[in-house]
């Protein structure tokens, strides 16, 4: 039996570890091993707090080259992972050197389900500049990005909470803030509504600054502010009224008064327009805004509305401001 059992232990030993093989090479074929690279911009910075206390904060060098991240694993494993799910930081207190210029930190990646040591960076080290920490306040503009509410409906207006927004970082960067947005879309709203909004930050060359700016800054309330949209409706054919005072030259009277436009849309709130209905829905221009004292000829004067218009009622965004008012005089 022993002898049975023994005959072509060989053959056998190598059939088995053909078999292996075999299995090895179908799971490779079905899951090779290969590799995924991909270009990061948001390098986290850790113990900041290591430079604060000497009132200086950290900038990204504009020469800093791509970084580039290689993740080696199965194919099953690389289809799965995004850029989302790599996470890249430089420890301030593993700074080669604080009195460089750029100071070099290295760069640590890491990714779920990966081994570090399948994990490649290159550069390894992240290139900062030393400056002065600098906190300046700027007022919050919210946009609408070109976009408008529906059909007889008007902006009202847009408020943000809070309508300015403290901002700290380095100087130089800090000095390169032309303004400050907060973006809404409306499509066709007829409602009032509130959002919250990340905020935006533009550039004296009117650019949006690059990811590696935004990490240089500390912005108040985590760069999100609540905007109010409020919305007016439209109400058209609205009269304008137009007097005058005195009197023109001997011989001559007053033949009519006549203005250009004769009717303006505005959109007003729920108030604003109510207070306009009680007025028979008329704009009236002061008579003293126009003196025909001593005139022999037509008096011709523009006059601005803004100023004319009830509280909570203003002119449609596609309307003039001006009035021209025409007093006739005839013989």
């Amino acid at each position: 039996m022993k002898k049975k059992l023994g005959n072509n232990l060989g053959l056998k030993i190598l059939s088995f570890v053909i078999a292996i093989l075999v299995w090895l090479l179908v799971v490779n074929i079905n899951n090779p091993i290969g590799t995924k690279s991909f270009v990061i911009s948001d390098v986290q910075l850790l113990n900041e707090a290591y430079i604060d206390a000497d009132g200086k904060m950290c900038m990204q060098d504009e020469q800093q080259v791509p970084i580039r991240v290689t993740i080696k694993a199965q194919r099953k494993i690389l289809d799965r992972i995004s850029l989302d799910d790599i996470r890249a930081v430089a420890d301030l207190q593993q700074a080669v050197s604080l009195n460089t210029d750029p100071v070099m930190v290295p760069i640590t990646v890491s990714c779920d389900r990966i081994l570090q040591d399948n994990i490649e960076v290159s550069p390894q080290n992240l290139r900062l500049h030393l400056e002065d920490k600098d906190t300046q306040e700027f007022v919050v503009n919210v946009t609408t990005n070109n976009t408008k509410p529906d059909r007889g409906y008007e902006i009202g207006s847009l408020i943000s909470n809070p309508e300015k927004i403290k901002i700290t970082g380095p100087t130089s960067l800090i000095n390169k803030i032309d303004k400050v947005n907060a973006t809404i879309e409306l499509d066709g709203n007829t409602q009032d509504f509130t959002q919250d909004v990340n905020l935006t930050i533009i550039d004296k060359n009117q650019e949006v600054l690059t990811d590696s700016e935004m990490n240089s800054l500390r912005i108040e309330n985590n760069a999100k502010v609540t905007v109010t949209a409020k919305l007016w409706k439209i109400r058209q054919g609205v009269q304008i009224s137009a007097d005058y005072v005195g009197t023109p030259a001997e011989g001559y009277q007053v033949g009519a008064v006549r203005t250009v436009p004769d009717t303006i849309s505005v959109a007003g709130s729920a108030e604003g327009l109510e207070s306009l209905a009680d007025n028979n829905n008329v704009i009236t221009i002061p008579e003293d805004s126009i003196d025909i004292s001593g005139e022999s000829e037509d008096v011709e004067k523009k006059i601005s509305l803004t100023n004319l218009l009830p509280d909570n009622v203003k002119l449609t965004s596609d309307s003039s401001e001006d009035v021209w008012v025409t007093v006739s005089i005839l013989p």
